[in-house]
């Protein structure tokens, strides 16, 4: 998913000083057979799994997750691989993971034709997915309801944004304003971005990128669906440049073409990362808002290992797990009691209020406020 694809663009953008962090090593798996084997009296026992405890053969050897390639294997760091190491060691399973390069539409697609999801869960569901998926499916469901989760209490107020239960939120992240204040002083809120005195100073994303969606609907939800267009139109008058993924905007912004850029209040975090001057990454959270990204985990319906999906869920939601996922993936945990290290709390800024829209009101909405927006944009 795009909001991760900041890692790809620092590994490869060595001008500006990125560096990279490598994954841990590839887990050692159990084979999981079930094979018997003679115990003392002759009588056949399961396989040892090798830690003294043995293999009962009608339980699932497997666990296979589909995510976002970023979640596995970003040049930076990434949790994928650290997650499919700690499952491992506490579970007597394999962890596989399945990055389909259409994400989510790859499941759609194979529902839709008939054939049976192989795979258990998905990792990385925001509330455009579920949309989507709801909008393509032809028929039956995707996924199934959560159920009752242990930590799902300790989940966050307003990160919920699954009406039907079967998303749960692992993570979210915020998206702000970072600025240069060798450059400029970023205004404190949407009205001041038309200004005069920021005419040709903002770099945004067009709404097809996640950063650029939340900024998008963050617009929508300040002054509202019937002004959104027409604020966007003096935004345009403002010379407001609009590229077409972080990646390409956030190169324009390292490169000094402007000095404010849509991007993740997490900015800091790679800034110290690479001991850059945190003058030239400053977050502002506009109106005091920042619009919250939050990605959820759901079990598919066609998956029948769901006693073991529930234990990778409530897996996620510890506080230790909800911790290094948030800082391996430079996001925010979605609980309220995950342990993270203060260096990490004092360069990942949270917002004083998050803002978002819920799945009830993108739906039916989202489709035709991005295509009125293209074609104001286009009529420009």
């Amino acid at each position: 998913m795009e909001p991760h694809s900041r890692r790809q663009f620092l590994q490869s953008a060595g001008a500006a000083g990125a560096v990279a962090l490598l994954a841990g090593c590839t887990a050692e798996q159990t084979n999981g057979n079930g094979d018997a084997t003679p115990d003392e009296n002759g009588n056949g026992s399961d396989d040892s799994n090798g830690n003294g405890a043995t293999t009962d053969p009608d339980e699932p050897t497997e666990l296979t997750v589909g995510t976002y390639e970023s979640f596995i294997d970003a040049p930076s760091t990434s949790p994928g691989e650290w997650l499919k190491e700690a499952f491992e060691a506490e579970y007597d399973v394999e962890l596989i993971w399945e990055t389909p390069s259409n994400g989510v539409n790859n499941y759609i697609e194979q529902a839709n034709a008939g054939s049976p999801v192989d795979t258990d869960l998905y990792l990385g569901l925001t509330t455009d997915d579920l949309i989507r998926v709801d909008e393509n499916l032809s028929n039956g469901s995707l996924f199934a309801p959560a159920g009752e989760l242990a930590g799902a209490d300790d989940i966050r107020e307003g990160l919920q944004f699954d009406p039907e239960n079967r998303a749960v939120p692992f993570e979210t992240g915020y998206i702000s304003l970072v600025y240069n204040e060798y450059e400029t002083e970023a205004p404190e809120t949407f009205e001041g971005l038309l200004e005069e005195e920021h005419r040709g100073e903002l770099l945004a994303q067009s709404p097809e990128s996640q950063t650029g969606r939340a900024f998008f609907l963050h617009t929508i939800y300040t002054v509202g669906e019937d002004e959104y267009l027409d604020y966007w139109q003096e935004l345009q008058d403002n010379d407001v440049r609009v590229l077409g993924s972080w990646s390409d905007s956030y190169a324009a912004y390292e490169g000094g073409e402007a000095p404010m850029v849509v991007s993740y209040s997490t900015d800091q975090v790679f800034a110290n990362m690479e001991d850059a001057d945190l003058s030239e990454h400053q977050i502002r959270f506009l109106n005091d808002q920042a619009y919250a990204n939050p990605e959820g985990m759901a079990q598919f319906t066609d998956s029948e290992n769901t006693d073991l999906v529930t234990d990778f869920m409530e897996f996620v939601l510890r506080p230790d797990v909800q911790g290094e996922i948030a800082e391996r993936n430079v996001v925010f945990p979605a609980t309220d009691t995950a342990e993270l290290d203060p260096e990490y709390d004092e360069f990942a800024h949270e917002p004083p209020e998050p803002v978002t829209f819920t799945y009830d009101e993108l739906d039916g909405n989202l489709s035709e406020w991005i295509d009125a927006w293209e074609r104001q944009f286009a009529g420009n």
